[in-house]
């Protein structure tokens, strides 16, 4: 089935076209959902809640723009509200206790793919975990952050800043990449390391 074909089909309720809807899209929106969930069985939860919506929803998609990056935006806004919902996301902090960190984002979105980095990511506290996800991977910017979260614009960045500076020491101590020695203030790229197992 084409994607127009998909959509038309759950519009009418048909089961065969929602669950290929599904079974199209699960695989990388549960990847989206365990960025922010706490372990494997919260994440299909999220994801189960979400697919809900997508299917509740479905009128309003308009065709602008693409169909995945609908169904990735409601996905996204799902974990939020569980994370709200259980209050998960009360660990944030003012901007004046950011680091100092000046890391060029290109290096965290380059090194985003490997396993080891989102092994490192989800050991980040929950706070962290999801500023990060959504301004570096998701591409939300700090206002956006502030509001979906309900929080403020200078806790994101804050949060931000704290959760580069956690996931570097993370990716460091477990030799996912070498400790930059030129620079103290962590200015340079990141460079991965090659595991030897």
């Amino acid at each position: 089935m084409t994607e127009q074909e998909l959509i038309q089909g759950c519009l009418y309720n048909d089961m065969l076209a929602q669950r290929e809807l599904y079974n199209r899209y699960s695989p990388k929106m549960l990847a989206l959902c365990y960025r922010y969930a706490q372990n494997r069985e919260d994440a299909e939860d999220m994801l189960q809640e979400a697919f809900v919506k997508v299917f509740s929803k479905m009128h309003t998609f308009q065709n602008k723009g693409a169909f995945e990056g609908w169904i990735r935006r409601i996905m996204v806004h799902t974990c939020i509200n569980v994370l709200k919902r259980n209050k998960k996301f009360a660990d944030h902090a003012d901007i004046s206790e950011a680091f100092d960190l000046q890391l060029h984002e290109e290096s965290i979105a380059s090194i985003l793919q490997a396993k080891q980095v989102v092994a490192c990511i989800r050991l980040l506290p929950v706070g962290f975990r999801t500023v990060l996800n959504l301004y570096a991977v998701e591409g939300y910017n700090h206002k956006e952050i502030a509001e979906l979260l309900d929080i403020g614009e200078s806790t994101s960045r804050s949060q931000y800043a704290r959760a580069k500076s956690a996931l570097l020491n993370l990716l460091i101590q477990k030799k996912i990449i070498q400790y930059p020695q030129q620079d103290a203030t962590w200015q340079v790229a990141l460079l991965p390391v090659v595991h030897k197992q």
